[in-house]
């Protein structure tokens, strides 16, 4: 029986949630949400997903911050991540911080699931 790959998106626009949710689940991987880095480290600890998508731009903590945190931690530093950015300059500093990958809003679902599939599987 195949293993169904957990996808953790964190994006604090409610429609990017769902068009991601909606373009994973098609595809058979299992996807949880969140909204912010806070919920997102709790989700994070319980679900140990196969990937991380994570929107730069973000309340309280933003998207850099969170991967920064997640990879000085020992339970969450080898989770891929990739970044899901409007920003043009995010490459060094997805690059700095060990992102496996960054895609452009507003991405296409092909080159979505090319991403998520190579570095979550499936």
């Amino acid at each position: 029986m195949k293993t169904i790959t957990k996808i953790l998106v964190v994006d604090d626009e409610q429609s990017m949630r769902e068009i991601l949710r909606l373009h994973l689940t098609t595809k058979g991987y299992e996807v949880r949400c969140a909204e912010d880095a806070i919920a997102a480290g709790h989700l994070l600890l319980q679900e140990k997903p196969a990937l991380v998508i994570v929107d730069v731009q973000m309340p309280y903590m933003n998207g850099y911050e969170f991967v920064r945190a997640m990879k000085n931690d020992p339970q969450t530093r080898d989770i891929p991540v990739v970044f899901l950015t409007l920003d043009d300059n995010v490459a060094e500093q997805a690059q700095k911080l060990g992102a496996a990958a960054f895609l452009r809003k507003p991405v296409t679902s092909e080159r979505l699931l090319e991403v998520v599939a190579l570095f979550a599987g499936g």
